[in-house]
């Protein structure tokens, strides 16, 4: 059979390679026409065959079509160069699920997903996890956690599939380093320096995951040339054992889906297998008083009791988030008494989601690839005394396949009487379809100095790569 590796943009490269390692006949088509010199060379050094879509015409047999989700083409759009061959046609999640067979055994593994919350919640895991030196893959780079010390294996990566593989290999290689080997010819003992593992994916999971937590879905936005939706492609949580996905979300769209293991979460159902009794929020530390009920666990066992909790969660998107990542816990079997301590470690993530203080006023930033309309709101919605802040919405496009919808939220903007600030490319183009009083400013730098020099407080809410704005 030929495997043919289509979008070598998004991990491709890494799938085709460690396909054809195993032995595999490997085809490569680079749809977006990225591929740079070294990754070229790679594929040459595998004897994996780069071409084009019309060269399948010269193929016989069996063709295992592996490609992104979010993937434009349609499958007639790769069949129709050669009907007669027999097809058969995975995800690149599908594919790393496959190639990682048998990995992690005995630890255990978690896989996030969702629309909103994905970073927040990996990082809370992370603190509860952290006794089992976490493996981590997420939107700010793959991580080792080794008795409570940050060894970071890359900084720029995405949270594509494949890159979970690659960080699985970075840990490998950190672990036994083969340049202690006398020539590099014998490899080093396998040694394993973590004992649980988190992994962060934008559209779906693999299903290695013993835990798949779907955060939510707050906005359906298209994909793959409108074809499908994001709902459609975070289905794939629900190759994972046991999962965790919050309720209104679930009852939405994934009421149709039959599998034995599925706890959802809710801020406010009571009818959720884990719900917020009450929530006293605090810009610091909010308190969350927490029921579950007949929660499935990896191990079989069905769990029932209720439990409090504090930590940094000062709006209901972020209380949702903790919910999500109890019922994720506590579906893997860790005790109440862990959690807990884990989410009073948890402080927000700094430049991404959290609260300072700079020169006498105070700042909370959500900073986030994925921005859109709903996050915009609930950040908004946690501040109860507007008048005291500027409100700052900016950032920058070309980041994520996630979509902001300009015309929601300026019409919703337009709604507020707080004092307005947009910046960055975003803030351009939300400013042009506002009828609202606010003013612009190009250069996010200069909101933070106008905050300080008026004396007022600033929620600084920004689409952006978080690694960007950590350097100011």
């Amino acid at each position: 059979m030929n495997y043919l590796v289509i979008d070598l943009t998004h991990g491709g490269v890494k799938i085709a390679i460690s396909l054809a390692k195993k032995g595999k006949n490997v085809l490569a088509y680079d749809i977006y026409n990225t591929l740079n010199d070294i990754d070229r060379k790679m594929l040459e050094i595998y004897d994996i065959y780069l071409m084009d879509l019309e060269d399948l015409k010269d193929f016989k047999g069996e063709v295992c079509v592996i490609s992104p989700v979010h993937l434009p083409l349609t499958e007639s759009d790769i069949t129709k160069h050669n009907p007669d061959l027999k097809y058969t046609f995975i995800t690149h999640h599908e594919a790393v699920f496959n190639i990682l067979e048998g990995w992690g055994e005995g630890i255990p593994k978690i896989e996030v997903t969702g629309v909103k919350g994905k970073t927040s919640s990996v990082f809370m895991l992370k603190e509860i996890l952290i006794d089992e030196n976490p493996l981590i893959l997420s939107s700010l780079g793959a991580l080792l956690y080794e008795n409570n010390q940050k060894f970071i294996l890359k900084k720029n990566i995405s949270i594509t599939p494949a890159n979970i593989k690659e960080t699985v290999d970075l840990a490998y290689k950190m672990a036994n380093p083969i340049c202690k080997i006398a020539d590099g010819i014998v490899e080093s003992e396998n040694i394993q320096r973590y004992s649980s593992a988190i992994f962060e994916s934008s559209l779906g999971v693999t299903g290695i995951g013993d835990v798949g937590l779907l955060t939510n879905i707050s906005e359906n936005y298209p994909i793959a040339k409108n074809r499908l939706t994001a709902s459609e492609a975070k289905r794939q949580v629900f190759r994972c054992g046991v999962v965790a996905c919050e309720k209104s979300s679930y009852d939405k769209y994934y009421s149709d889906v039959i599998h034995p293991n599925v706890n959802t979460f809710s801020v406010t159902d009571s009818e959720a297998n884990l719900y917020a009794e009450s929530v006293s929020y605090s810009l610091d530390e909010t308190e969350i008083d927490i029921i579950y009920k007949d929660i499935r666990t990896t191990t079989g066992e069905i769990l029932n009791g209720k439990m409090s909790v504090k930590t940094f969660a000062p709006g209901s998107h972020h209380v949702s988030n903790v919910l999500g990542v109890v019922l994720t816990s506590l579906a893997l079997n860790i005790d109440e008494d862990k959690i807990i301590k884990g989410l009073a470690r948890y402080n927000g993530i700094t430049g991404r989601t959290n609260k300072r203080s700079k020169d006498g006023i105070t700042i909370i930033e959500e900073i986030n690839p994925g921005i859109n309309t709903d996050a915009i709101r609930q950040s908004i919605n946690m501040i109860e005394d507007l008048d005291e802040y500027y409100v700052s919405i900016g950032g920058d496009y070309g980041i994520t396949c996630e979509e902001i919808d300009e015309d929601m939220v300026s019409k919703y903007l337009d709604t507020l009487t707080c004092d307005i600030i947009l910046t960055g490319e975003v803030g351009s183009s939300i400013a042009e379809k506002m009828t609202g009083s606010h003013t612009y400013i190009e250069n996010y730098d200069d909101v933070y100095e106008k905050a300080v020099n008026d004396g007022k407080n600033l929620l600084f809410i920004y689409r952006s790569d978080y690694r960007k704005l950590s350097q100011r």
